[in-house]
């Protein structure tokens, strides 16, 4: 009788073990599409928006040349003024990269470890 008594606790104990790793896979592949999805569309809305503002970005850019160009008499010169300008942007943005990488880890972790 305790034989039969621990060969069907047994049994009982894998068959809870076996639907605790069922229902664990499950929510581990739901966990896994919460996160991707979660992250596919951040990554959206920052190329759309990042698209159209690069857009207008550059038809501001063009603005500005030509009305810089305007005053100086040179187009030339408007668009070189513009363009350095852009250079110097770019090398601010370098050098303050470090401080880029924090904020955008957090907004994925958040995503994560929601």
């Amino acid at each position: 009788m305790a034989f039969e008594e621990l060969k069907r606790d047994l049994t009982e104990t894998d068959a809870d073990v076996r639907s605790y790793l069922e229902n664990s896979e499950e929510y581990l592949k739901l966990k896994v599409f919460k996160v991707l999805m979660g992250m596919i569309t951040s990554g959206a809305q920052i190329i759309l928006v990042g698209a159209i503002a690069l857009l207008a970005l550059l038809i501001l850019s063009l603005a500005a040349s030509f009305v810089i160009g305007e005053a100086l008499d040179s187009s030339y010169y408007g668009f070189v003024i513009v363009g350095t300008a852009y250079v110097f942007i770019a090398i601010i943005c370098y050098l303050l990269r470090d401080r880029l990488n924090g904020p955008i880890l957090r907004k994925f972790s958040k995503h994560y470890f929601d």
